[in-house]
């Protein structure tokens, strides 16, 4: 009787390499086959603890034709590991495709816990994490940013190290005195968490923008910010459907109450 198949998705460090579980190791040492989001960073981690395995591509471009062949090699019998570059597959990361054709294919899925950045962030930031909203990578209009930062919980990012500049200076034009967290290269040799308000870090990062990967934990939104990130979003689509800008922004100031100058700079500028 052939063994059973199985789906085994293991989180890798998102920086120091002895972040490594061992559950993780063992896992990666049994299966049959490990799918990488890249195979030549899989490689560096898989060189570093002695182990030897076959590695196939599975990134974004990738998935949804490798998925069924990797469904077909468990229903065969074999373990397969996912793996992405760093942190927990599926979380702004490739996977989903393989973990739903196997859950569809009957497969057993196991789940391994390990290192996260959000987490990581979350916690390093100081802002409070009983409530917390994780977002991925924000998007990159204006009237969209403000929209996200509109959450009245505590917001977990990822972000463009080229970017950090123009996102801070949309939330110190909404919510100048928010509290920030720009947490860089976390686990890594040059890591740095800076906290400060919105404005402090949008001073900050205006001429200098970090290096390396970034997450951004902002903490909770003021009761009504929703309201003006509603605000925002209505004088965007009016833009984008051809309106002036400054008298869309009167008019949504006189539907809403807000600041036509703030609604504007938040939307336009």
């Amino acid at each position: 009787m052939s063994r059973p198949g199985r789906l085994v998705v293991c989180p890798t460090p998102i920086g120091n390499l002895e972040d490594v579980t061992l559950r993780v190791l063992a896992a990666l040492r049994e299966a049959d086959v490990l799918a990488c989001e890249d195979t030549r960073t899989t490689k560096v981690l898989l060189d570093r603890y002695g182990v030897s395995a076959e590695r196939v591509r599975y990134d974004s471009h990738a998935e949804r034709r490798a998925a069924p062949r990797l469904v077909e090699r468990m229903l065969a019998g074999e373990t397969v590991a996912l793996v992405s570059d760093a942190g927990m597959p599926l979380v702004s990361d490739p996977g989903l495709v393989l973990v739903r054709a196997a859950v569809a294919a009957g497969l057993s899925v196991e789940v391994l816990p390990g290192p996260s950045a959000a987490l990581t962030a979350l916690v390093a930031s100081g802002l409070p994490g009983e409530t917390w909203r994780f977002v991925g990578f924000l998007p990159r209009k204006r009237g969209e940013i403000a929209t996200v930062l509109a959450s009245e919980e505590t917001l977990v990012a990822f972000e463009s190290p080229r970017r950090v500049a123009a996102t801070l200076a949309v939330l110190a034009q909404l919510d100048p005195g928010r509290p920030v967290a720009v947490c860089r290269e976390l686990t890594k040799i040059h890591e740095e968490i800076v906290r400060g308000s919105a404005a402090e870090l949008a001073a900050r990062y205006a001429t200098e923008p970090p290096r390396g990967e970034v997450v951004l934990v902002i903490g909770a939104a003021q009761p009504g910010a929703a309201d003006s990130a509603a605000g925002v979003d209505a004088l965007r689509r009016l833009i984008e459907a051809g309106a002036r800008p400054r008298a869309a922004a009167g008019v949504v100031a006189e539907l809403t109450g807000l600041s036509a100058n703030a609604l504007y700079d938040a939307a336009v500028t």
